[in-house]
């Protein structure tokens, strides 16, 4: 159990938030005393944020509700540089209106996390959203350099894992991403001098990051600042957290449906059920224990737990019930589950469709993503993977006619193995 006295740290310490911690006595006694206000800093490189942002929300999150105040930063002036940390090769640079199309998709994530005030009576510990493009697009470069710059030592910053890594490995690391980490630590001082910031947190690998700007805080205001960091999240079989065969698991709706959301977290290996649980829902710690230390096929009822929890966090409880009954009618009952995905014909298919000799299912499951190639199908046909309607596909030869629709919808449900359902909607 957690030594700390403060209920904030005592929390993230219980649930496994914690990495490091620097100076942790006198930042419990400060937390135990004070409202202290904290941020983290995300990057606005897509349109939506993904699972590996979810346990740095997580964080915030439980800042909140220990009596803190949370800052969401939205990198509006960073992400024009690109942070270097734990990357192999430099990102791709984006134009200030595409990082002003990503933050607008972004910030709607955060209204589901934190309690934002409304201008009027706002409680000390309302949420912040800001974007350091206010106070970064604005620098004089000169000024910059003068006034900042002489605090960093090159020798320092050579010396950090995100800068080191790359040049070990002999990979090009741009002028502009190496200013990123005093971009950083100036955003820590800005933050302070606004809203009375006294804590960063982030991932493990923004160590270097963080206490960089604690430096800076200490030579520029005499400010004591503080760094708290939380693990890097595996999977228990070593695989990155949010990565799947599709790509990134997204936050956003619009980009993954409320269902494949809810299939990733039910999809969690057994090992990992209890630590996901700890991460990502608020249930209760006994609960979770209790869910942890089921075993067999009884670990799979844990699982769901998970998944409608995680979910609820994120699309709303409705849409986390709607996800689990889909499942239940996909799984259990052999259904159409209306959460199912569904994808339309293009004209020219639903015309093969509609029309003698019909369309073949090897185009079929091609059209609606299932497989990439008339041969991949082939070859998950002769394994066994591929149904129609939850009867397995024989013969590569098959073609889908009006006699295969199902429902009111007049849909037909393509299955790839037993997690990988579409529906497909002739038009």
């Amino acid at each position: 159990m957690s030594a700390y006295k403060s209920d904030f740290l005592n929390v993230l310490a219980n649930r496994g938030f914690i990495h490091q911690v620097s100076e942790p006595e006198a930042l419990d006694a400060l937390a135990r005393s004070s409202t202290i206000t904290a941020y983290i800093g995300f990057d606005c490189t897509a349109p939506s944020l993904h699972i590996g942002s979810l346990l740095p929300i997580m964080l915030l999150y439980w800042l909140q509700q220990t009596g803190h105040r949370p800052i969401a930063l939205m990198g509006g002036g960073t992400t024009r540089v690109g942070d270097p940390s734990g990357k192999d090769e430099s990102r791709r640079l984006l134009t200030d209106a595409a990082i002003n199309e990503n933050l607008k998709g972004i910030r709607a994530i955060f209204a589901r996390f934190l309690r934002f005030g409304d201008g009027s009576n706002n409680a000390a510990n309302d949420a912040v959203m800001a974007n350091n493009a206010d106070w970064l697009n604005t620098l004089n470069y000169i000024d910059f350099l003068r006034d900042i710059g002489r605090h960093f030592s090159i020798n320092r910053m050579l010396a950090f894992d995100s800068v080191k890594l790359r040049l070990e490995r002999q990979q090009e690391l741009s002028f502009l991403e190496f200013n990123y980490m005093i971009l950083q630590a100036y955003d820590f001082v800005e933050l302070f001098r606004r809203y009375g910031c006294v804590l960063q947190m982030g991932g493990s690998d923004q160590w270097g990051n963080i206490v960089s700007g604690i430096d800076l805080g200490r030579r520029l205001n005499n400010a004591q600042l503080f760094a708290l960091t939380s693990p890097l999240i595996t999977t228990s079989s070593g695989a990155k957290m949010g990565k799947t065969a599709a790509g990134a698991v997204w936050l956003n709706a619009d980009q993954v449906s409320p269902y494949e959301y809810w299939q990733y977290w039910r999809n969690t290996e057994d090992a990992d059920v209890g630590r996901f649980l700890k991460l990502f829902t608020v249930l209760p710690l006994d609960e979770i224990a209790r869910l942890a230390a089921l075993k067999g096929e009884e670990i799979n009822e844990a699982k769901k737990i998970l998944a409608t929890e995680a979910t609820s966090l994120v699309h709303g409880r409705v849409a986390a019930s709607e996800a689990a009954a889909t499942a239940r009618t996909t799984f259990e009952e052999g259904g159409l589950g209306a959460a199912l995905p569904v994808v339309s014909l293009p004209a020219e298919l639903s015309e093969e469709f509609f029309g003698p000799p019909g369309l073949s299912v090897l185009t079929a499951f091609r059209a609606v993503g299932l497989v990439r190639s008339n041969g991949e199908a082939r070859r998950e046909i002769r394994g066994g993977g591929l149904r129609v309607n939850d009867i397995p596909v024989t013969d590569e030869r098959m073609v889908l006619t009006l006699s295969d629709r199902r429902g009111p919808e007049g849909v037909v449900k393509l299955s790839l193995g037993r997690k990988r359902h579409v529906l497909l909607k002739p038009v």
